[in-house]
């Protein structure tokens, strides 16, 4: 199992994000070694405050395996996942995720809260963090950049993600 390759798709999959004025985080769902989902940031463009990469990602390969459970599954996803997702991914009973670049602000997997870290909670997920992080990171990074930019040149300052 090659973690890059599977994170250089959910990096592309960001890239869609990024192409609709989203945040770019990009997600994918790997069962035996196939992408069967995958999913990209949409809550501005939706309107809902659920449609996180993961989540996207996740109503995918349930809808394809024609279940809500994804037991020997891993979800690649580039940036570190936050607690809403996290739990959404241990109702899915994944056996493991993978994250890119780590979230300080509101990062579920050790950065704010390790969700995935709880004894008492029924299901335990192998989590992986750091796979291509700095690429990942980079790309936030030059969106945020670039939304500035247009902001100073706009005389407008973003009040939220996709504002500007």
């Amino acid at each position: 199992m090659d973690d890059a390759v599977y994170m250089r798709q959910a990096i592309s999959q960001a890239g869609n994000a990024w192409a609709l004025g989203e945040v770019p985080v990009g997600a994918v769902v790997v069962k035996d070694g196939e992408v069967i989902a995958t999913g990209f940031n949409q809550p501005i463009g939706t309107h809902d405050p659920t449609a996180h990469a993961e989540i996207m990602a996740l109503r995918a390969a349930a809808e394809i395996l024609g279940n809500y459970r994804l037991p020997g599954c891993a979800l690649y996803v580039t940036l570190e996942p936050c607690a809403m997702c996290s739990g959404a991914m241990m109702h899915a009973r994944l056996a493991r995720v993978v994250y890119g670049a780590p979230d300080p602000k509101t990062g579920a997997c050790g950065s704010v809260v390790d969700l995935f870290a709880q004894d008492r909670l029924n299901h335990h997920t192998t989590v992986q963090g750091g796979v291509l992080a700095a690429e990942c990171g980079t790309l936030l990074k030059d969106f945020f950049a670039e939304r500035r930019r247009r902001a100073m040149r706009s005389g407008t300052v973003p009040s939220e993600p996709g504002a500007a």
